[in-house]
């Protein structure tokens, strides 16, 4: 499929890049491969399997970039009308056929499939979810989606109703395994670099895309292997919880209403000095307390002065 390239981003990725790689050259599309300055053996596996040789382009990073920045590199370098994101921790089960056919749906700005984990079971609540609400953002700081997962505003978000054995019209298919048009990337300038290093960015590219009129769709014909999470725990825990909240205050200052963020800035505020205490008490340490500092003074930050973006923008809220 010379008209389909693929955007993979590789971060400590050495276990996973294989598998995807090997599954991915037999679809026929273009490759690129990102690494965001991997410590691992990721760069020397793909030269063990002979990547470049076999048509892959590689960009070695020399400092981790972001997820964000690391796309839009692999986005720069291509060409082809139809670009899928794919994780290296996703293994290609299938054509990329079916997501082309969706992505020429009237309207459409792209389509995810359908992402199964090792027993082949499908990653419902994850592969396909609805846009986040104020009330859902709130919801999970407060803790409460988990303790009450059946909730009605948490199945909604989680898509846990939708019948997946049908092409459907979703609001954020999983940014793992999405094939986008280019026209519609170029016109929404790609992913916002400002989600660093992860998180939110393409639930914000998927707000924005809806917000224009575009559709996205979700295919069970496509299906790929997901692990899941695999880069996460390279991660500090402290800075991973840090960088999601983060995330999570931009993507609300961006897209909800001055009161909706300031209310979402207190429930972030409130859900981690519950969760700090809770943690605290469970292990007997002051560490969770002193990790969930960070994001109760940034939160409180958002709650009084608004959101001020890595490019130093204020949003003040009003």
């Amino acid at each position: 499929m010379t008209d389909c390239g693929i955007v993979i981003v590789t971060f400590n990725s050495q276990s996973e890049i294989g598998p995807c790689l090997e599954a991915a050259l037999t679809s026929g599309a273009r490759i690129v491969v990102v690494d965001n300055a991997s410590a691992d053996g990721t760069l020397a596996e793909m030269e063990r399997a002979g990547a470049a040789e076999r048509g892959v382009k590689i960009i070695a990073n020399p400092v981790n970039r972001g997820f964000a920045a690391a796309v839009n590199q692999g986005f720069a370098v291509l060409d082809t009308p139809y670009v899928l994101l794919l994780n290296p921790d996703a293994v290609l089960q299938s054509s990329l056929e079916s997501l082309r056919e969706c992505c020429d749906l009237p309207a459409s700005a792209g389509a995810g499939g359908r992402l199964v984990d090792t027993r082949g079971d499908p990653q419902t609540g994850f592969m396909v979810r609805q846009l986040p609400t104020p009330g859902t953002l709130i919801l999970e700081a407060l803790v409460l989606n988990r303790l009450f997962p059946g909730n009605r505003i948490n199945r909604r978000y989680r898509g846990l109703g939708l019948d997946y054995s049908n092409r459907l019209e979703v609001e954020q298919p999983a940014g793992a395994f999405l094939m986008v048009r280019r026209d519609v990337w170029e016109e929404l300038c790609g992913f916002d670099e400002n989600y660093f290093p992860l998180w939110f960015e393409d639930v914000d590219f998927c707000r924005r895309a809806k917000d224009r009129g575009y559709r996205l769709f979700y295919t069970p014909r496509a299906v790929a292997k997901h692990t899941g999470g695999h880069s996460i725990p390279r991660i500090g825990l402290e800075m991973r919880r840090f960088y999601w909240y983060r995330s999570l205050l931009k993507y609300s200052s961006r897209h909800f209403s001055p009161l909706a963020f300031r209310s979402v800035s207190l429930a972030v505020v409130t859900g981690s000095i519950i969760r700090g205490v809770a943690e605290s008490a469970l292990s007997r340490s002051l560490k969770p307390m002193a990790a969930y500092g960070s994001v109760v003074r940034l939160a409180s930050r958002c709650l009084f002065a608004g959101w001020r973006d890595e490019r130093g923008i204020a949003r003040p809220a009003k």
